[in-house]
């Protein structure tokens, strides 16, 4: 069972900059792709970015509102993810999600993942 632990949340200001980080421990096969997720009050959860490793390449995949400003990147394998966040906007304003799994894929959707986080909260004042 993996256990993911997010952290860097906070409350910050429109056009600021936060850092997510997610660590995974546990005993479980090793973590071959991490993404993260967001969720609204009233909305379903979205995707935000995903990475994955297969050897020694990496690719990175990113949802359309955050292209350009937001940045995957972690360790090969995967054991710890972050998500540079550059000008936010209040609509980025929700919990993100750490996933994981120990395939090599993209995690683009929720049923991708083998694994989720608790969670930590971003607020974007305008």
């Amino acid at each position: 069972q993996a256990q993911l632990v997010e952290s860097g949340g906070g409350l910050v200001q429109a056009g600021d900059s936060l850092r997510l980080s997610c660590a995974a421990s546990g005993r479980f096969f090793s973590t071959r792709a991490m993404a993260w997720f967001r969720q609204a009050p009233g909305k379903e959860r979205e995707f935000v970015a995903a990475i994955s490793w297969n050897g020694a390449s990496t690719i990175s995949q990113y949802a359309e509102a955050v292209k350009g400003r937001f940045t995957i990147s972690g360790d090969n394998p995967g054991n710890t993810v972050y998500l540079q966040m550059n000008s936010l906007k209040p609509e980025d304003t929700a919990v993100y999600y750490c996933a994981a799994s120990g395939q090599v894929r993209l995690i683009t959707r929720v049923d991708l993942s083998d694994y989720w986080g608790q969670g930590t909260q971003v607020t974007v004042s305008s």
